[in-house]
Order: structure tokens, then sequence, then C-alpha cells
């Protein structure tokens, strides 16, 4: 009797699906890929093939995979102590609270350090609510701030309709419209967007608002960039009302924009600043509520109520020093302000080959391609929150761009273009050469005669 041999990227996918669960997904019908290794903006499976990785992971791997002067540091520091309680300090974690006053604008000088971008989140809205003394949080549609209940809560994500019951109280959400969906123009729509935001705290009491919680850039719900002058806007009006200004910089942060963080592309200085992912780039689960001086001398001589037993864990600090220093020696910022750029260039090109590209908006290396079945009507190839029936045409596009050798956040019509800060002009050609093949699958439902597309 002959017994069927599996490879060893079988057997690792087969102990993973039936030992672990896959997060956002039905556990049924999971197609991973199991990676063997990873080197700058690729991924190598166990046969060997080289899978360009075009979303930086989930929008965290900015210094690239394999850098191993984070190896050394993370080493180095576990060989010296791995672990103090949060109550004893070290070097690490000192260096690292003065690097980030360094970095951060105005005077956001204090650093708590949390795990990820959820719990970072939840201690600002904690912090803002203490502070404050009032209940309220405003948060935008289409907004996403993590998975714990308090800030998908918070989020406008549909991700989380299927707990609502379970919602924590007193967020309130406000619409603010989509530049390419809006028919009015980009002034009108400031003026919308603005006055908008006025009405909601009017109705809900300014007296009442704790804090305004925005991303830095929107990510997840589609890059959806704010109008012209609207951050500094809204800066404007929480300073009227004394409504603190949380900046989620989880996504946007540590130069995926180009800048530090998201919200310098727009001359603002919140009261908050939520990081995570580019901290130490997925190398270690880290985060950092990095807050002002005037919130943090509230607790000069009152007890701060916030507590983790891994905040500031010293291989975390370590592996978080590292990293900045690796953007700074590296040049990472300013690259990704001209790989950004490249990239728009080489998208606008496609757009002339491709009428499914409907938009693409991209801040730095922040980006996706929006897909459309009509360039005219702006119809998108797939609904937000689509169903499974919806993205039949999308789901084949995600499928050949993962059988092309690339790997990329495709959600409902959306296609990100978010490579490493370290990515080159050709690693971009090469990245752009296989969505463009695989955005003919949605040509073919765009255009009614496709063979006449860039005639």
């Amino acid at each position: 009797m002959q017994t069927e041999t599996i490879s060893l990227a079988e057997e690792i996918i087969n102990d993973a699906q039936d030992y672990t669960l896959f997060s956002w997904s039905k556990q049924k019908g999971t197609n991973p890929i199991a990676v063997k290794r990873a080197e700058g903006v690729y991924l190598y499976d166990y046969d060997d093939n080289r899978i360009i990785d075009f979303s930086s992971g989930l929008i965290n791997m900015n210094i690239g995979h394999g850098n191993q002067r984070i190896t050394e540091a993370v080493v180095k520091q576990m060989q010296e102590v791995a672990y103090v309680t949060p109550s004893c300090v070290t070097k690490a974690r000192a260096d690292l609270g003065k690097k980030l006053a360094e970095i951060c604008p105005g005077d956001l000088n204090k650093s708590f350090f949390t795990l990820c971008g959820a719990t970072s989140i939840e201690n600002g809205i904690k912090l803002a609510r203490l502070c404050t003394g009032r209940h309220k949080i405003l948060t935008r549609y289409q907004s996403y701030h993590g998975a714990t209940m308090g800030v998908i809560s918070a989020g406008g994500d549909p991700r989380k309709l299927p707990v609502d019951a379970q919602q924590a109280p007193n967020f309130v959400h406000f619409d603010l419209p989509n530049l390419y969906r809006w028919e009015y123009g980009e002034e009108n729509l400031l003026k919308e967007a603005v006055a908008g935001l006025e009405r909601i705290i009017a109705y809900e009491g300014p007296a009442n608002i704790a804090a305004i919680l925005l991303e830095g850039e929107s990510g997840t719900s589609g890059c959806l960039q704010y109008p012209k002058g609207y951050l500094k806007a809204v800066r404007e009006i929480t300073n009227k009302h004394g409504i603190l200004m949380i900046m989620d910089e989880v996504m946007s942060g540590f130069g995926r924009t180009g800048q530090w963080f998201g919200f310098q592309n727009h001359g603002i200085v919140p009261d908050m600043i939520a990081m995570a992912k580019g901290l130490t780039c997925g190398y270690l689960p880290f985060g950092c509520l990095q807050v002002s001086n005037k919130i943090a001398a509230k607790y000069d001589d009152a007890i701060l109520p916030l507590g983790l037993t891994y905040s500031a864990h010293a291989v975390c600090c370590a592996a978080a020093l590292e990293t900045l220093k690796i953007y700074e020696e590296d040049n990472l910022l300013e690259n990704a302000r001209e790989m950004g750029k490249y990239m728009e260039q080489q998208v606008d090109k496609l757009k002339d080959i491709h009428p499914s590209i409907g938009d693409f908006r991209n801040t730095g290396l922040l980006g996706c391609i929006e897909v459309v079945k009509n360039r005219k009507t702006k119809e998108p190839m797939a609904p937000f929150n689509a169903k499974p029936d919806e993205m039949v045409v999308m789901n084949k596009v995600a499928a050949r761009i993962k059988e092309l050798g690339m790997y990329t956040f495709v959600r409902w019509n959306y296609i990100f273009c978010a490579p490493p800060l370290i990515v080159t002009k050709e690693q971009i050609d090469e990245g752009l050469a296989i969505i463009s093949e695989a955005l003919k699958i949605a040509d073919e439902i765009a255009s009614p005669n496709p063979s006449k597309v860039g005639a």
C-alpha cells in the first residue's frame, strides 16, 4: 500500500489550518502562502518562488524584510535583559522615549508604550476621557482603528457589524465624503465636510465631547484623502471647544506618507499620537501612545490609571530604536517621497491601458488603485462592504495577482500599492506589471470592446 507523501509546505499549511484560526476569514477554503524566508521587498516560499510584497505585509514592513540590524539589536538586548516590570526602567526604554520626543512635533514629548495599534488607541481614548471629564469620542465613518471592542466600536469599518450588539458606548460617527465621488468641487467638499462636523458637534454637545479620533491618512478604507485644509479646520474646531485631537498613525506613521507622520502633510499638531506597525515594522509587536506635555502634567501628582504587563518591553524598545535608526541612516522618508511620485507617474500610464482603473489615491507610498466597471459613472467593480457574490471579479483579479507572484492587500474594489519604503523603481515596475496583467480580467467587465483600449 502506497502512502501519499506531501511536501513540507503542504504539511505546514495543513497544520496551520487544522490547529490555528485565520483572522477576517472563513476557516475553510483558506489558501495561505507558506513563507520560508523573506528579504527586502520579497517573500520566498518552500519551492523558492519569489513573491513581491506590494503591501508591506499589512502596511507595516516599512524597512523591508530580513533586516539583520534588527536581529542584532534584539539579540544584544536579550543577552542583557529581556523583561523588567514596567515600574523598572531600561536604557532602551529611556533612549526610545527621548528619540520619539525628538521626532514628534510640538510638545508631544511623553511616551506610553503598548503592544499594538489597538492598545495604543484604547489607552488614548481612556486618557482623553479622564483628562477632559467628558465621555463622547467622534470618529469618521470608513475609518479603521483596530479590533478590540473599544476601538472597533470607534471605527467606521463594516468589520464591526457582526459584533454590533457588543459595541462600546459613546462613540459618534460623522461622514467625510470622498472627493472621487463628490460632484461639486473640492472647495465645496471642504466647506460641506467642515460644516457637517460642526453640526454633529452641536447636536452632541461640545461639552460632552472628549476627543476627535482620526487617521493621519486613510488606509484600509481605500486611502480616502482629506480635502486640502480639512485637518487644519478640525484642529481649529477642537481648540475652540476644548476637544482633544487624537491622530491614529498606526498605518500612516513612520515614513509611510513621506513624513514621520501622516498629519505632518497637513500642517497640524495633535494632542496625542497612536503608533504601532512602522515603529518596529513587524519584527516585534509594539506600540506607543505619544501625549503632549500638557496632558502628561495632569498626572504629575495624580495616579496615571493606565497599565500593561508588557509596557516598555525592553526587547521591543531595542527593536524600535534600531528601526528608527534605519529610517534615518537609509533615508527612507526621502525614498518614500521619491518612489511615491514615481508610482503615481507609472499608474497614470496604466490608466491609458486599463479602463477598469477609476482612480489612484496615494500619499508617499500609501496608495491604492480603485477598480471600476465604468470610468464615467464610477460604478465600483465591487461595492463598499461587498457580499461574496459581488466579489467574483475582484477575487479573480486577486487570485491572478497571487498567481503571478505578488502578495498585496485586495479589498472590495481596491488594490493596494504600498511596498516597503526601500523599494526601487525597478521593483515598482515589476509590481505594477503584475497588477497590469491581472487588471485585464477587470477590463473585460469595464470595457465592452477591450481590443480598442489604448488604441
